[in-house]
């Protein structure tokens, strides 16, 4: 610390040194471009020792100030630094971790496997022919009747009524009335004058064929009409008798089912596998870190 002291010390004294030289002008000077170039890198100079030489002495006063740099998004400065520490930017690589997964490969299923039926033979007594009954028809009996029978029924006949007319005057519109401009008679050399005449509506009268009553109907009544017959009538009508039939039976042989089809099902687990990867955790990013700080000239 001491020799930084001192060095900053030195550097000042050349500063006051250099700004006189410049101030008196007997300083050897080349071309008048390369001198203007050379004076303002030492004003430059001059400025950035004076600073170090103004934070020497707050030092050596033991005053410390520190000032920390808001850095932001964009910002070329890292955040919250401290003053006599050195940063630096460190590409932080990505993190990876592995994680283990347990997949499923098949499904749980089933296994359907179907049993066959089985058969026997059964001997049976199979009906051929239903129980019945046979009718026996007894005929009928007749007699010979007269009696009055109706041909013809009473009923009613239309009669047409004829419809009745007459005339009737009506009067028709001809001609609409109307207006028209005429041109007055030459009255004591004034030709000018026009008349605005109304022509009146003209009609006609016609004589036309009414209908006074429509055409209509009327009903005139029509007598029964009778008629004396003989006939042959039943006196007791004809009858059956039924005569019992007895059912008929064939014994046969037949294949019957023992035990039916049916299914057997079995379960089939589902099975799984176990699956390494590499997971991503965060991505490579920059960062500032602290480091050993080198002399800066």
């Amino acid at each position: 610390m001491r020799i930084f002291k001192n060095s900053v010390i030195c550097a000042a004294v050349l500063a006051v040194a250099f700004s006189g030289c410049a101030e008196k002008k007997v300083c050897k000077t080349a071309k008048a471009p390369v001198v203007q170039k050379v004076v303002d890198n030492r004003d430059a100079e001059i400025k950035n020792l004076q600073a170090e030489l103004a934070a020497a002495r707050s030092k050596s006063a033991k005053v410390v100030t520190v000032t920390k740099n808001v850095a932001g998004a964009n910002s070329p400065y890292p955040p919250n630094a401290e003053p006599g520490k050195c940063y630096k930017k460190v590409l932080i690589p990505a993190k990876y971790e592995t994680q283990t997964e347990k997949l499923l490969r098949t499904e749980a299923s089933e296994r359907v496997a179907i049993i066959p039926a089985t058969y026997g033979k059964q001997t049976s007594k199979v009906l051929v022919k239903e129980a019945s009954e046979r009718l026996v028809t007894i005929p009928a009996t007749y007699k010979t009747v007269t009696e009055k029978v109706l041909v013809k029924e009473a009923s009613e006949r239309l009669v047409k009524v004829p419809a009745t007319y007459g005339t009737a005057s009506e009067k028709i519109l001809v001609k609409e009335a109307s207006t028209d401009w005429k041109k007055s008679n030459c009255v004591g050399g004034d030709c000018g004058t026009m008349c605005l005449i109304e022509t009146p509506a003209q009609y006609r009268t016609v004589t036309k064929k009414v209908l006074k009553t429509p055409a209509t109907t009327k009903s005139v009544p029509v007598p029964a009409v009778y008629k004396t017959v003989t006939r042959k009538v039943v006196a007791t009508p004809a009858t059956t008798k039924s005569i019992p039939v007895p059912a008929v039976y064939k014994t046969v042989t037949a294949k019957v089912v023992k035990t039916p089809a049916s299914t057997k099902v079995t379960p089939i687990p589902a099975t799984y596998q176990t699956v390494t990867k590499k997971v991503k955790v965060s991505d490579s990013a920059l960062k500032w870190v602290e480091t050993k700080c080198k002399s800066a000239r």
